[in-house]
C-alpha cells in the first residue's frame, strides 16, 4: 500500500475526474426522458430508459477511483459531478425558456423534447445520483478492508448492486410515481436495475485492467481505514 498524502499530485485523477463528469452529464441529460423498447430473443420486449447506456458507466468510474485514489478523492469527483451537473440543468432550463426568434420558432418544440426535463426528472436523477454514488463508494471502500485488497471481482459487484439499487429505486419513485400504472413502474424499474447492474458486471474485465494499470502508473493503492465517510466533505 503507497503512502498517501493530502496534496499529492496524480498524473490521471484529472483525467479520470473529467470523463466522470462528461459521462455523467450524458447520461443525466440525454438519456433520462427517453423511454426505449427493444427486441430480445427468449425474453421479448425490454423497455428501459436510455440513460441505462451511459450511466453505468458513471459507477465504472466510480468504483475505478474509490479502489485507486480511495473514498475521499471519489467524494471530490462525486460533488464536482454534482456540480456540473445542476449547472447543466439550470442552462438547459434557461435555453428552454428563453423566447425562441420569429425565425426559430419552428424548432423550439424539438428543443424542449430534448432539454425540456420536467423539474421532477432532474431532481430526481440529481437526488438518485448522489444517494447511489456514495453507498457505491461506501461499499466498495469498506469491502476493500474486510478482503484486505482481494477479490477485486466481489467489490465491484457487491459494490453495484448496493448502489444502483439505490439509484434505480429514488429515480424511479421521484421521477414517475403517480404518473405511470405502478406495474409498469416496477417492471421499468427492475428492468433498469437487472440492465445497470449487468452492464457493470460485464464490463468488469475492463474494470480490472484500468485499475491495475492506475495503481501502477500513480503508485497507489489506497485503503480507506479511519476515514470520515461522510458525503458532506470535500477533505481528500
Amino acid at each position: 500500500m503507497a503512502a498517501h498524502t493530502p496534496n499529492r499530485q496524480y498524473r490521471y485523477y484529472d483525467f479520470v475526474m473529467a470523463a466522470y463528469v462528461c459521462v455523467l452529464l450524458c447520461s443525466n441529460l440525454i438519456g433520462p426522458a427517453k423511454e426505449t423498447s427493444i427486441q430480445l430473443p427468449l425474453v421479448g420486449t425490454v423497455t428501459f430508459l436510455a440513460g441505462v447506456l451511459f450511466f453505468p458507466i458513471s459507477y465504472i468510474f466510480g468504483d475505478i477511483l474509490t479502489e485507486v485514489y480511495g473514498y475521499g478523492r471519489d467524494r471530490r469527483v462525486v460533488w464536482a459531478g454534482f456540480a456540473a451537473l445542476a449547472f447543466a440543468s439550470l442552462m438547459a432550463a434557461i435555453v428552454v425558456h428563453l423566447p425562441p426568434s420569429a425565425g426559430s420558432r419552428a424548432n423550439q418544440p424539438a428543443v424542449e423534447a430534448i432539454f425540456g426535463n420536467t423539474p421532477r426528472i432532474v431532481i430526481a436523477s440529481i437526488v438518485a445520483f448522489l444517494f447511489g454514488t456514495f453507498v457505491n463508494s461506501y461499499v466498495l471502500a469498506k469491502m476493500k478492508i474486510w478482503t484486505r485488497g482481494r477479490w477485486l471481482w466481489t467489490r465491484i459487484v457487491g459494490s453495484t448492486l448496493c448502489g444502483e439499487f439505490v439509484d434505480t429505486l429514488i429515480f424511479y419513485f421521484l421521477a414517475f410515481y403517480g404518473r405511470i400504472p405502478q406495474a409498469h413502474l416496477i417492471a421499468m424499474m427492475l428492468t433498469q436495475y437487472v440492465l445497470k447492474s449487468g452492464w457493470e458486471i460485464f464490463a468488469a474485465p475492463l474494470t480490472y485492467r484500468i485499475v491495475a494499470f492506475l495503481k501502477k502508473a500513480e503508485n497507489e493503492d489506497y485503503y480507506d481505514v479511519g476515514t470520515n465517510f461522510t458525503p458532506f466533505s470535500l477533505q481528500n
